[in-house]
């Protein structure tokens, strides 16, 4: 879990979401560090918000594929496909704007 390793110690590494592969925690190597993980299936309005923050302050962006949303039926044949190398993000503010 690259992340862990730039932890301090006593550093809390806490999840959002359901992992896309699993991660493999060595309990010594944690428990000696001294570092902590957690993982939230969701977060509430609250954290959410505070998150985005914190990731807007840092500059930490997320890999995504912008798509117009006519594009959905071809993203959905992608993700069966298996031929997605970042999150499906779809467009929906420029959908809905009149022409």
């Amino acid at each position: 879990m690259p992340l862990f390793d730039v932890l301090k110690p006593h550093g809390k590494l806490i999840m959002v979401g359901a992992p896309t592969e699993p991660n493999e925690i060595v309990v010594p190597t944690l428990i000696m560090s001294r570092k902590m993980v957690g993982w939230a299936a969701a977060a509430g309005l609250k954290e959410t918000r505070e998150i985005i923050n914190f990731a807007a302050e840092h500059n930490i962006t997320a890999d995504i594929e912008l798509l117009p949303m006519d594009y959905v039926n071809k993203a959905m044949d992608r993700l069966a496909k298996n031929d997605v190398r970042y999150r499906f993000v779809l467009d929906i503010a420029n959908t809905l704007k009149e022409d």
